[in-house]
């Protein structure tokens, strides 16, 4: 069976594991041809080691790797046999081969792609596969399959079966993603293909970036095309994080500023000044979202600059970057400043698109954010009230955007201690983001961890454990293991348990967190401060102080530096320091410096428009 932690809501990947393992016991002698398909590597991987290790001793198990320039599966099991002698005894095995997820799609220049000369090799040297009498689990992705289809059609009718294992994370870009750039492919062999089809599994992203190289080669590092390749790429892997589609967080989400920063530099070079306040505000969001404000700040600001320059105040873009600018601010603490830039920019949506905007309607949801955060709940409320009732016109309530602000006001009813009106409001928005977005989205898990906190904060501790639990699940289905949702969640079930005074249960959990928030954000990033001050909390409530002090230091530290000494959260670390050195001066050891997530914690996943 397969483990737990790999299955899906549905049971669909539990039937295609079972099914896979039916096939190979059914036939322990003979050429037993198997296409196992999955975009996910590592998901593959831990199926491959899931079913290897069940299928011991009965069958010993091999495996083997496509080489890249001749991606033969006859030569390469050839290889294989050659050097073990239980295969060349023709005892019963099953040899998984991996390898055709890396190989390029498209020739560039080339005679044939490496995908054409895989296909080639299937094609033409199935016959001597008659002389592997093993069962052959041959992995590819969604994108490989619908081309193998086309182009080995004797190999494929030669399959004893086709297990697919769904994933959401794939190396495919979908074919509507690349319509605003098709211009690159006309000399490919996709010239004549309709990047507009539905086909989600069109292009390996990596087949994009060698095709960006290309261009670059033939026609140099300043070609002005490149700057619009450069912007689309970075969107696209920007995207990818955002849908829990990409293959490694940190490395994809590098990947982006990478390529908006080329699309910057060479904007700047051109003068497509327009493009470069795109790009700039682009690079300043992904900064913002990983904690790097000060980078964040003057591209904010340099964008804002080149907007109002070039379209003037009165124009929907200004009032964007204002918006985006000002959640900058919030972010910091900066309050005021934010208030103002918010306030301008709903002004302005009012006053360019009239009062029945969706942007106008996101404006003031970002507003009464900025009054929740404060704690100015009186005026957040009817701002709330506003852009739902708007949305309910706008789209009807039966929409995503309407769901978002159902999750916001329910938090807000949540910090107010109205569980009551807050419950049903969470219930509501995971409904609707379950019917539009499907099970297994990221957003979906957010609201379940929305619900458990306002569970948890009642006391409910049993109905908000489940919720955190199965929040976590269905994070480490659809996102990396190493993500800051991943991370917010992982928190949140430590703080509880420290709640309870279950302190065996949060440290690990604490630990874990913090690690990941690390890693993630980097070490300066207030979740970072937060996770500190909550691992610091068990440690002065376990009586080991000694291991309190520094991370309550540490996290004093951040909190100052990104919020400044009065702001309410390290008001709160100092606080916290402050029992601390009561609590060492009562046990008769040195005294601390005087000087949580905040003592009554923020809630994660306020998901803002």
């Amino acid at each position: 069976m397969l483990n737990e932690e790999l299955l899906d809501d549905e049971g669909e990947n539990q039937d295609a594991y079972d099914d896979l393992i039916v096939s190979i016991e059914a036939q322990k002698r003979g050429l037993n041809l198997l296409i196992a398909v999955c975009d996910d590597a590592s998901f593959r991987d831990e199926i491959i080691a899931q079913y290897e290790a069940e299928l011991q001793p009965a069958f010993g198990a091999y495996r083997v790797t496509l080489a890249r320039q001749e991606p033969s599966l006859k030569a390469a099991l050839n290889q294989l046999v050659q050097q073990e002698e239980y295969l060349r005894q023709q005892n019963p095995a099953v040899i998984t081969v991996t390898g055709a997820e890396q190989l390029y799609f498209l020739r560039l220049g080339n005679e044939q792609s490496e995908q054409e000369k895989f296909f080639g090799y299937l094609q033409w040297t199935r016959e001597g596969l008659r002389e592997f009498p093993f069962a052959i689990v041959l992995w590819v992705t969604n994108q490989i399959l619908v081309n193998l289809i086309k182009k080995a059609p004797d190999f494929w009718s030669w399959r004893n079966g086709v297990f697919r294992f769904e994933s959401q994370k794939t190396n495919a870009i979908p074919g509507k993603e690349l319509e605003n750039i098709r211009f690159v492919f006309r000399d490919t062999e996709l010239a004549s293909t309709d990047t507009n089809e539905t086909n989600r599994f069109f292009l390996p992203i990596q087949d994009l970036q060698r095709l960006i190289e290309k261009v670059e080669q033939e026609q140099g590092t300043k070609d002005p095309t490149l700057a619009t390749l450069y912007s689309r790429l970075g969107d696209i892997y920007y995207s990818r994080l955002d849908r829990g589609e990409s293959q490694n967080y940190q490395e994809e989400q590098e990947l982006a500023i990478k390529y908006w920063r080329k699309a910057s530099e060479l904007q700047n070079e051109l003068g497509l000044q327009i493009d470069l306040a795109n790009s700039l505000n682009n690079l300043a969001g992904i900064y913002r979202a990983t904690g790097h404000y000060n980078e964040a700040e003057p591209l904010y600001k340099q964008a804002l600059e080149l907007r109002k320059r070039l379209l003037g105040e009165n124009h929907p873009a200004f009032a964007t970057s204002l918006n985006n600018l000002a959640g900058l601010y919030k972010s910091t603490g900066q309050y005021s400043k934010a208030e103002l830039l918010y306030q301008q920019a709903l002004e302005l949506r009012k006053g360019l698109l009239g009062e029945n905007h969706a942007d106008v309607a996101a404006s003031l949801n970002n507003l009464a954010l900025l009054y929740d955060e404060q704690g100015r709940y009186d005026e957040a409320e009817p701002l709330y009230l506003q852009s739902l009732e708007l949305e309910k016109r706008l789209q009807g309530e039966n929409h995503l955007s309407f769901a978002l602000i159902l999750n916001n006001l329910a938090l807000l009813y949540y910090h107010q201690g109205r569980y009551s009106e807050a419950e049903p409001l969470s219930q509501q928005a995971i409904e609707l983001d379950k019917r539009f977005l499907g099970e297994e989205n990221p957003d979906v898990a957010t609201d379940l961890h929305n619900l458990g906190l306002i569970y948890r904060a009642q006391g409910r501790y049993s109905e908000a454990e489940s919720l955190f639990l199965e929040s976590l699940e269905l994070k480490q289905r659809v996102l990396q293991k190493a993500h800051p949702l991943l991370a917010d969640t992982i928190y949140a079930l430590g703080y509880m348990y420290r709640e309870q005074g279950c302190y065996n249960e949060a440290e690990p959990l604490c630990i874990k967190a913090l690690e990941l928030d690390k890693h993630l954000l980097g070490e300066n990033h207030p979740n970072v401060a937060e996770s500190l001050n909550n691992l610091a909390e068990i440690y002065r409530e376990t009586g080991r102080y000694g291991e309190a002090e520094p991370l309550y230091l540490q996290a004093l530290d951040i909190c100052e530096r990104v919020w400044g000494v009065n702001h309410h959260r390290s008001v709160t670390v100092r606080q916290n320091l402050e029992k601390l050195a009561t609590a060492m001066q009562n046990n008769g050891e040195c005294d601390v410096l005087s000087t949580t997530r905040c003592a009554n914690d923020n809630p994660f996943g306020e998901r803002t428009a």
